[in-house]
């Protein structure tokens, strides 16, 4: 039997919202081509992958509500910033 099929429309406002925290959390811009950026990139998508991870971990072993877990994702996020040189090709981001 076929699974229903589920669009993001169809869901609740706060999964939505984790899913686009988690999303956002992850989505970094390449490094530029040196050592030091890619190390930096390197640390921040290790970091940003942990605090999605522990987001996740908040609604699914611990029952958290997705909302309040979207909203302190988000936080976490701001605390680290990009900090690297994004890759760049001509000028284009």
């Amino acid at each position: 039997m076929r699974e229903p099929t589920v669009r993001l429309g169809s869901l609740p406002e706060p999964v939505v919202a984790l899913l686009r925290a988690v999303h956002d959390a992850l989505d970094l811009p390449l490094p530029g081509l040196t050592d030091a950026d890619e190390r930096a990139y390197a640390r921040l998508l290790d970091r940003r992958a942990m605090e999605a991870r522990v987001a996740l971990a908040c609604v699914l072993q611990d029952d958290h509500e997705l909302g309040g877990a979207a909203a302190t994702l988000r936080d976490m996020v701001r605390l680290g910033p990009v900090t690297y040189t994004p890759w760049t090709d001509g000028g284009v981001v």
